[in-house]
This record gives C-alpha cells, sequence and structure tokens, in this order.
C-alpha cells in the first residue's frame, strides 16, 4: 500500500516517523493514539500527515479520512496554536457562558469556529466540558478553567485565576472517601485506607466464580444509566468460550450535566483501577482498556501515574500479588464523540474505526471488542467493585433499599446554592439533597429540575419527597440516568433550555441510522424557532412524532433517548408549547 502524495517542504516528517513507531506494530487498532500524536506535532493533520499515519498502520487513506471527519477534536486544516474551548450546554449556558464566548470573540476579533490573524488562538463553542459544578466552563488546549467570567477576556485567556478544587460532600463517603482533596490519593494513601484489599482477598481467597456471586448478591447495578447489573455481565463473559477476553472501563462520560466520574478519576484514581483488576480476575481477561474522553486530559495524566505505581507495587502486571493471574490496562483516549459512550461504540473507536454503534445481538459478553467476550462498567460502576469484595455483599446491602442498595452519586449544577458531587444512601428523599446538602434553589423559587441528564426527565415541587431509589423514581416517571440533578429557576426561560438539549444531540447524532439523523436536526430547528419566538400550533403534534419515531426505531442509545426531555417538557409544561404561552419563565399551572 502506497500513497503518493506530495509533501510541502516546509513540513519535516521525520520527527513523525519516529513518533509512530510504537504504533506501527498494532496496526489499525492504533489509529487514535497515533492521530493524537501527529497532531501534537503538527498542530493539524494536513494530508501528507494523514498519508504517513495511514502507512505505518497499514490504514487506507480513505478510512484515516474518515476517522478524522468524524471526531471533532481532530482538525484536517490549521488551527491556532493555542484552542479555548468554551462550553455551551445548559448548566454554563445559563451561568453566562453565551456572554463569555461573545466576550473572547469580541477580543479575539473572531467568531467561533475561526482562527485569528496571527494564527496565535481558535475560539470554539464546546458541548460539555464535564465541569458543570464550575459553570461556566472554559478550557484553553488541555487545561481546564472554571467559573470563568465575561469581564475581562485577557486574563481569562491567561489563565490568570486560581483553579478550584470540587465541592464533594454527602451523608456518606464510601466511594468519595478520597475525593475533594485538591489532589490525588498516591497508591499508598489508597492501601491505607483499605486499597486493594478487595484484590488481595479476591486472589487469594477466591475463585473468580465466587467472585461473580459475590457482585450479584449484593444487588449492584450498573451506575451510568442503563442499571444492568455487571455481575450478569460478568458471568456471561466469564462463560462465554475463548480465552481472549477484555474488561473495559467506560470514562467517557459527556452528557450535560455529568461529572461525577471525572471526579473519581481525578481524585481517588485506583478505585476503578482495583475495580477493573477485579473483574479481569472474575471474568478470566487479561487485558483491559479505560476509554477515556479526550477533554479529560488531566484525569488521563493521572491515571497513567496510578497505572505505574499499580505496577511497581505488584497489583497490575504478571503474577499479580505472586499468584498466577496477570492483568495490564491501556488507556485510550477519545477525540470529542459523545456517541463513543456507548459500548459498541467504543468498540469502534478502540479498534481504530468511526464511533459507529453495532446492531444487537450478538452482545458484548460475547462478540465484543475485536469479536471477543467483553465486560463494559463505567467508573462509578467499578470503583463500587473493591468495597463489595472487601467487606462483603451483605455489608454493602446494609445500605440503601432492599431494591436499590448500596450509595449512589449525584451531579448537582445549575441554579443551587453549592453545586458539585454528593453521595448518599439510596431511599433518601430528593428534598434533602437539594435543600439540606446543597443549600437549595438560588435567584428565585423552583421551576424544574432536569433529572438524570441530557437524555432524561423533568421532576417539578410535586417530586421533591420522592425517594431517590431505582423503583421510586421509576413510578415517579424519573430515570435516575447518571446521576444528573440540574436546577432551573423561575427566570429561567425553558424553551431555551430546551433548544439546548437539542443543540446537543442534533450536533453528537452520528449519522448511522436516519431517525436519530433526521430525527435529532428536526427537533432541533423546531425547539430553535420556538427558543426565538416563533410558536406554531402543530409544533407539539411535530414534536411528538419525531420524538417517538426516534425513541422506538432509533439504532441506539443516543436516538433512542434525546427526546425524552422534550417530551417530558410537553407533559410538564403545556403552556411552554402553545402560541399564546409564556416565552419566558413557566409555571406549571
Amino acid at each position: 500500500m502506497s500513497f503518493d502524495l506530495p509533501t510541502p517542504p516546509e513540513l519535516d516528517l521525520d520527527p513523525l516517523v519516529a513518533r509512530l513507531n510504537p504504533y506501527a506494530p498494532s496496526g489499525r487498532t492504533a489509529l487514535l493514539p497515533a492521530l493524537h500524536a501527529a497532531q501534537e506535532l503538527y498542530g493539524y493533520l494536513p494530508e501528507p500527515v494523514a498519508a504517513e499515519v495511514g502507512r505505518r498502520l497499514g490504514v487506507a487513506l480513505a478510512d484515516v479520512y474518515g476517522v478524522i471527519d468524524f471526531y471533532a477534536m481532530f482538525y484536517k486544516e490549521p488551527v491556532g496554536k493555542q484552542i479555548v474551548r468554551v462550553c455551551g450546554d445548559p448548566p454554563c449556558a445559563q451561568a453566562g457562558g453565551g456572554e463569555v464566548l461573545e466576550a473572547l470573540s469580541k477580543h479575539l476579533g473572531v467568531q467561533a469556529g475561526e482562527v485569528t490573524t496571527d494564527g496565535e488562538w481558535t475560539l470554539e463553542r464546546a458541548p460539555c466540558l464535564g465541569r458543570c459544578e464550575h459553570a461556566p466552563a472554559v478550557m484553553i488546549d488541555d487545561l481546564p478553567l472554571a467559573q470563568a467570567t465575561s469581564d475581562q477576556p485577557q486574563a481569562l485567556l491567561s489563565a490568570e485565576w486560581e483553579q478550584v478544587t470540587s465541592r464533594v460532600d454527602g451523608d456518606l463517603r464510601a466511594l468519595t472517601r478520597n475525593c475533594g482533596n485538591g489532589a490525588p490519593t498516591t497508591i499508598e494513601a489508597y492501601e491505607a485506607g483499605g486499597g486493594y484489599a478487595g484484590l488481595r482477598k479476591a486472589v487469594s481467597e477466591m475463585a473468580p466464580a465466587d467472585v461473580v456471586e459475590e457482585i450479584k448478591a449484593s444487588g449492584l447495578v450498573g451506575r451510568g444509566g442503563a442499571a444492568f447489573p455487571p455481575g450478569v455481565k460478568w458471568e456471561g463473559a466469564a462463560s462465554a468460550p475463548g480465552e481472549l477476553k477484555y474488561v473495559i472501563n467506560n470514562a467517557d462520560e459527556s452528557e450535560p450535566g455529568t461529572f461525577k466520574d471525572r471526579v473519581l478519576l481525578e481524585d481517588d484514581p485506583h478505585s476503578s483501577l482495583e475495580g477493573m483488576i477485579i473483574a479481569g480476575y472474575a471474568t478470566g481477561a487479561e487485558k483491559g482498556y479505560i476509554y477515556i474522553r479526550g477533554e479529560y486530559r488531566n484525569a488521563e495524566n493521572i491515571l497513567g501515574v496510578a497505572i505505574e505505581e499499580a505496577k511497581r507495587q505488584g497489583v497490575l502486571g504478571a503474577k499479580i500479588l505472586g499468584s498466577d493471574f496477570g492483568f495490564e490496562i491501556e488507556i485510550r483516549r477519545g477525540a470529542g464523540a459523545y456517541i463513543c459512550g456507548e459500548e459498541t461504540a467504543l468498540f469502534e473507536s478502540i479498534e481504530g474505526k468511526r464511533g459507529f454503534p453495532r446492531i444487537k445481538p450478538p452482545f458484548p459478553t460475547t462478540h465484543g471488542l475485536f469479536g471477543k467476550p467483553t465486560v463494559v462498567n463505567n467508573v462509578e460502576t467499578l470503583a463500587n467493585v473493591p468495597l463489595i469484595i472487601r467487606d462483603g455483599s451483605q455489608t454493602f446491602r446494609q445500605v440503601g433499599t432492599e431494591q436499590s442498595p448500596g450509595t449512589k452519586l449525584f451531579c448537582l449544577s445549575g441554579d443551587v446554592a453549592r453545586p458539585g458531587l454528593y453521595e448518599v444512601p439510596f431511599g433518601v428523599p430528593l428534598r434533602h439533597l437539594l435543600d439540606d446538602l446543597a443549600g437549595g434553589v438560588v435567584g428565585g423559587e423552583l421551576q424544574g429540575i432536569l433529572f438524570g441528564g441530557a437524555a432524561g426527565a423533568f421532576a417539578t415541587q410535586e417530586h421533591l419527597d420522592v425517594k431517590l431509589t431505582f423503583e421510586d423514581l421509576s413510578e415517579a416517571g424519573l430515570p435516575l440516568g447518571s446521576g444528573v440533578v440540574m436546577i432551573f429557576n423561575e427566570s429561567r426561560d425553558m424553551r431555551q433550555v430546551l433548544s439546548g438539549l437539542a443543540h446537543f444531540f442534533a450536533d453528537e447524532s452520528c449519522g448511522k441510522c436516519y431517525p436519530c439523523q433526521l430525527g435529532t436536526q428536526r427537533q432541533y430547528e423546531i425547539l430553535l424557532e420556538m427558543a426565538n419566538g416563533h410558536v406554531l400550533s402543530g409544533d407539539v403534534d411535530k414534536l411528538t412524532d419525531v420524538g417517538w419515531t426516534m425513541v422506538d426505531a432509533s439504532l441506539c442509545g443516543l436516538g433512542q433517548t434525546a427526546a425524552t426531555a422534550v417530551l417530558s417538557a410537553i407533559e410538564t409544561w403545556p403552556a411552554l408549547f402553545s402560541e399564546n404561552g409564556a416565552h419566558g419563565a413557566t409555571s406549571n399551572d
């Protein structure tokens, strides 16, 4: 395979050749890391660079470009030496993100998506940056900045402000016991608090099948939104034929309002690492991947250090803790595609392809990454595993309720006095979380709460006494989702909020299936017109028709839930969608 393309004389490919040497033997599966490495060298991916990457990895140039075009953080054209990303999704928008973007636009003399004339800056309106508790969030290259203001754009670009530590609180501090201290937990500190005791117990006292049964007995279900029992996944992968199996830590949280996994990774990286290793032991897997979103470079670096610490300590690598069990972990960085949080799209991404979801069945536990049995759990789910194995499933079940055991992490953002990450036992009422722990609504009375994430549903005052359990929330028509609790006071224009959510899904749809590709775009067009004051009598029917079509006909969870919040708003605030309805704040009347 060869590509006879002219190389501009000013473009020296020799450094790229050296940089690609470690990736070449892996072939296509190394395409994403190779493209990241190439872009770090040149700032973007011109055709000669893309061709050289393809040549060294044995990937056709058309396929290389297919991947570059799919991911928002890869650039085919020159960009500024520094990229400024300003979050435009609801929590940051209501905190003034739009004003920050406008101030930076005026200061730099460019619109979003453009490069300054001196080539120093590129300005972008970004989807959620995973720092909703510090809204409005800005990222300059890999440096995340919090609580930006629009009055001093020059100071903003100079990063002349103090980094803010995430607020971590709650009734219990089991998962978050090492979080909120402003620095990552070292392996020494982690072990001093009981860390890796669960792994030691598993490999020295328990058979792999016993570990699976203990996880099943705990009643633990997935904490990423789908609420599928990890013990069932593990059992399926363990019993699947074949010796080569994988464990994946899904750290690609990208949904507006969600930041819990980022806090766990940055503050307590060993907790989910230990959970991964235990999962590997239980399922017979010897290799694991952490798939982390491209915007989480700080967490990626912290994880890299933690992996080296674990290897030195003998809890990762060959013959773990003197046993015959070995396990390796590789970090794989995404490049700006929300869809890659869907497990089969994640497989495609790791394999060096565009992140298109696969049709199921077959299911990942038998045909996952590289066609092999694969277990996928998210960060919070895996962080529970060491506690369950160390202390036993019955101890785990002493917290929470019979049907919803354990604790849950909730991400509070928006119009609340103390936004942050809160850990509570399942069963406490929503009112306790909002008022007692987070200080209540600010800026006016409560108008609504987006519960469960951008793909969630709206709660109102009447839901404040609903208990935070899977069963009680389901009865109230509210999804637990990823633990998002996004608060809107009475002054907020919910039409603007819905338009922002619709923009997110339209922008993030991968386009593989028409119901989602066309439905998310049409939904956004209608809601944008509504946000601009142009409400037509048939809008509700159109939104309902589009919404249920996406629910019933979309290939994956993105399209199936892209209209959930909109359909909930139609039911919650019918006046919002009428021609004579209030354009601004709404009520339940």
